[in-house]
């Protein structure tokens, strides 16, 4: 049985940093369809409806799926642990290039990857799950670059003139973001305000990659990447919830959670990865070791056809409307792939001739919580 607070886990991974861990640390869419591609290409996400800015922070043309009443989930809103930036962000970011971070990273390390207006970037996990949120201006534009280690969620946002926080509330364990700008409250998974002005509005969200440090950087060299001179005192090698490298362990491998999640599905244990994308048709996972094996996975999403590719150079996968339902076959081979349409004409897994729809990287209990309506393809 986990703990009941974040709190323990922080304290116990940081020691003497104990006292200041409990004050200082603890594409845009509402239809999903997405724009230009990522992966190896400038990374956005274009609206179906057209987005808006309120107070200086962008917002969707409409709201996000959302499968609750906002009562209901507020009522489910529990503290975790650390007060409101108890878990600080990191506001003035600092950067290695490839070859400086190269010595301080781990070839099987966690990185969330970002190319946007011809920025590369990485953020290590080992230091987003000290601060969940770092606020950044990549490619000449203010993002809020964010990570919940409880559900396996990186996710980026659009953040305008305001700056995301840590609430220090989480629902379905999930990191609850605020604004610093008039304090409304934003599950990062939902990417839409549950209280506050701003209560139903929707942030216009981007990509984030899901990778490790070996692949992102063989893929862009010329990354730059998040460094640990963050402005505090911390142990980055030392995550306090587990570790990833070299499998995973500690938090993300036990299948119990920090708190009750919202629904109890167990088509898959709690922490098993999924990649799911919620659109206004609906919302699908597939199960991401079956879209290892196959290259290739089909499921519907509201009557509608959707595509999920493997990407083996990165480990991720991308998923797309296939209404008309295309058929294409996958070749794979020396840590690459091709995706070969009817046609013969050959694309990389991230640039299909097909309408791309968000989609991220989560742990099936988070997953399922928010969207028990889900489809599920294994």
């Amino acid at each position: 049985m986990g703990p009941t607070s974040r709190r323990g886990f922080l304290t116990a991974a940081s020691g003497a940093a104990a006292g200041s861990l409990s004050g200082c640390i603890g594409g845009f869419t509402s239809a999903g369809v997405e724009g230009e591609t990522d992966g190896g290409n400038d990374e956005s996400q274009a609206s179906t409806t057209e987005g808006r800015t309120e107070r200086g922070i962008p917002l969707a043309g409409s709201q996000l799926p959302v499968e609750y009443d906002f009562a209901e989930l507020r009522d489910e809103v529990r503290d975790g642990g650390p007060p409101k930036d108890g878990i600080p962000s990191i506001d003035e970011p600092s950067f290695w290039d490839a070859d400086e971070a190269d010595a301080e990273l781990d070839d099987r390390d966690v990185v969330f990857g970002l190319v946007r207006n011809d920025e590369v970037r990485a953020y290590p996990q080992t230091i987003l799950a000290q601060h969940e949120i770092v606020n950044d201006v990549v490619g000449g534009e203010a993002v809020s670059v964010t990570y919940c280690p409880l559900t396996g969620t990186a996710m980026g946002f659009r953040r305008g003139e305001t700056e995301f926080g840590v609430s220090g509330d989480l629902v379905n364990n999930n990191l609850i973001m605020y604004d610093r700008e008039i304090d409304s409250r934003w599950p990062q998974v939902l990417g839409t305000a549950i209280s506050g002005e701003f209560e139903g509005d929707s942030l216009q969200e981007f990509r984030l990659i899901w990778t490790r440090w070996v692949a992102w950087r063989e893929v862009h060299p010329d990354t730059e990447v998040l460094s640990t001179d963050t402005g505090h005192a911390r142990n980055y090698d030392d995550d306090p919830y587990g570790s990833y490298v070299p499998e995973r362990s500690g938090y993300y491998s036990r299948d119990s959670t920090l708190f009750p999640p919202l629904g109890d599905d167990d088509t898959f244990p709690n922490k098993h990865v999924v990649m799911g994308a919620r659109t206004d048709e609906g919302r699908i996972a597939f199960e991401k070791d079956a879209l290892r094996d196959g290259g290739l996975l089909s499921g519907p999403v509201g009557g509608t056809p959707h595509l999920a590719v493997y990407d083996p150079a990165l480990d991720t996968a991308y998923v797309y409307r296939n209404p008309d339902g295309a058929s294409f076959s996958y070749e794979a081979g020396n840590g690459d792939a091709r995706v070969v349409a009817e046609d013969g004409t050959e694309h990389d897994p991230a640039d299909l001739p097909l309408d791309r729809v968000y989609a991220f990287d989560a742990m099936w209990f988070a997953w399922s919580g928010f969207y028990p309506s889900t489809e599920v393809v294994q």
